[in-house]
């Protein structure tokens, strides 16, 4: 893999010209995805900016565009009438001020009136390298691109590390006042969430306090991309600690999680009312977001990273890697989240093939399971052998899926088996494959596991448990990758 130099990954895009032919060698690529957003060129990484404005939703990602290298960052802008059909709009936010002179790095977005306001962290470093973090803002223009805002809301906090990013604004309605939860790290290496609050979106902004999380005061080293959601009555609190390693998650410090309990914004406490959760048991789902304006009490939306900050894939040879997850609907059921793909996906759906074909690059899969022990392979060779496997132990209700069985084999430091706990019996299993993503729906969103697969192209096949019920459909591309800046 290439080693970049700092000026290498540290460059300002200035022309178009400067990317057209990697744009041109990246869609050359057998791996581009056909219905999940990814980087135009280079690098995508953690969602941004992620909202429901007049009928349209927004979202950008973090963006490098030279290569498969975490450098310089923009926020790269795309559209969708409907979450499955998106287009690019080009770049979102980029680093052109002193505020931000090294990265425009992750945020949120909030819809209130004619405006859509987006927050971000203003990545500053001076001629040594130091780093300060602002908080800064910007408003959607009449040209549908974001216009900053020309000083911060506010800067960071001595009393904390350097570790102060990812803003998420909220409206709580009790109050009467807007939220803004910043991921951080307390000066003992622990991480944590930062509270602002002010009655309007760009002024007045105060420091609130440190969010109490009752038992959780020493989990993981830094907390990024913090997300606070009222589902049914119920709070929920999203967030992705760094620097620590998990029971049952291998060798992975970077981890996406939840809590469900009652966050009270008077005392600034989120309650919990059970132990964390893991939000989705795959190898590469991180930096989960929410959408805001959603308009149903009922559900949340939410869109993840596939893959890891640590991590790099086969594609990188090609000078780009990173999707987004499929977007998709929360609810809380039973103390748990339930989480399912947006219901618009099965409408890219085409004629059902039979179970003995080839797999599709691009599919949908649903299987009825039969009680006792499972058993199911994606991506065969020609002879059933190999793949990427899936057993589920009844007696244990886990299902335990491992891709040491495909051709390409990559961060295998971390881990190449995984295990996803299920509540009740494994009964169904909706399964979303693009050409370089597999992501697991099991029990009707009871449980999920996201990982980046890239089979070639005798990894074709499919085998499963005599017993088993099984549709397959392709599914048509709804994602359109225009080289637009």
């Amino acid at each position: 893999m290439k080693e970049w130099t700092r000026e290498e990954r540290y460059r300002e895009l200035r022309q178009p010209e400067e990317i057209l032919d990697l744009y041109r060698r990246n869609q050359a690529s057998p791996y581009r995805q056909r219905y999940h957003v990814q980087p135009m060129t280079g690098l995508s990484s953690d969602p941004n900016g992620f909202a429901l404005h007049k009928g349209v939703w927004h979202l950008c990602y973090q963006w490098c565009p030279w290569g498969a290298v975490h450098g310089l960052k923009y926020w790269y802008h795309v559209t969708s009438p409907d979450l499955v059909h998106w287009e690019n709009a080009g770049i979102g936010l980029k680093p052109d001020c002193f505020y931000d002179n090294r990265g425009v790095h992750s945020g949120s977005a909030i819809s209130k009136g004619d405006d859509l306001v987006f927050f971000y962290t203003g990545n500053h470093r001076d001629d040594d390298w130091v780093r300060t973090p602002y908080t800064c803002a910007a408003v959607l223009g009449a040209d549908g691109r974001p216009v900053k805002i020309p000083k911060p809301l506010f800067g960071p906090r001595d009393d904390y590390s350097e570790h102060q990013r990812d803003p998420k604004v909220v409206w709580n309605e009790e109050t009467g006042k807007y939220y803004i939860f910043i991921g951080a790290q307390t000066l003992d290496l622990c991480g944590c969430v930062l509270v602002y609050e002010s009655s309007e979106l760009l002024s007045g902004w105060r420091f609130a306090g440190q969010l109490k999380v009752p038992g959780y005061e020493r989990f993981g080293g830094m907390w990024e991309c913090p997300y606070i959601v009222n589902i049914s009555g119920q709070d929920v609190l999203i967030f992705s600690p760094q620097y620590t390693k998990l029971p049952g998650r291998g060798e992975s410090t970077n981890h996406n999680v939840y809590l469900i309990g009652q966050m009270d914004y008077r005392t600034l406490t989120f309650t919990p009312q059970g132990p964390y959760r893991h939000l989705d048991y795959g190898f590469d789902f991180y930096a989960a977001q929410g959408a805001a304006n959603v308009g149903d009490p009922d559900k949340a939306i939410l869109i993840a990273w596939i893959g890891l900050p640590d991590n790099h894939y086969p594609t990188a040879e090609e000078d780009w890697e990173g999707s987004m997850s499929l977007p998709r609907e929360l609810r809380v059921k039973n103390g748990r989240l339930v989480q399912t793909p947006v219901a618009a996906v099965r409408e890219l759906r085409q004629a059902e093939i039979g179970p003995g074909a080839d797999l599709p690059e691009s599919c949908e899969i649903e299987l009825s399971v039969p009680e006792g022990d499972f058993d199911l392979a994606l991506f065969t060779r020609p002879d059933g052998t190999g793949g990427m496997t899936l057993h589920y132990d009844a007696e244990s209700r886990v299902c335990h899926i491992d891709r040491t069985g495909l051709e390409k084999r990559f961060n295998e430091q971390v881990g190449e088996a995984l295990d996803m706990p299920l509540e009740h019996p494994l009964g169904a299993l909706s399964i979303f494959i693009d050409r370089s993503s597999c992501e697991i729906f099991a029990n009707d969103g009871e449980a999920t596991f996201t990982t980046h697969v890239y089979p070639t192209g005798e990894e074709r096949g499919c085998r499963v448990s005599a017993g088993a019920g099984i549709r397959i459909w392709p599914l048509a591309a709804s994602v359109t990758d225009k080289f637009v800046l």
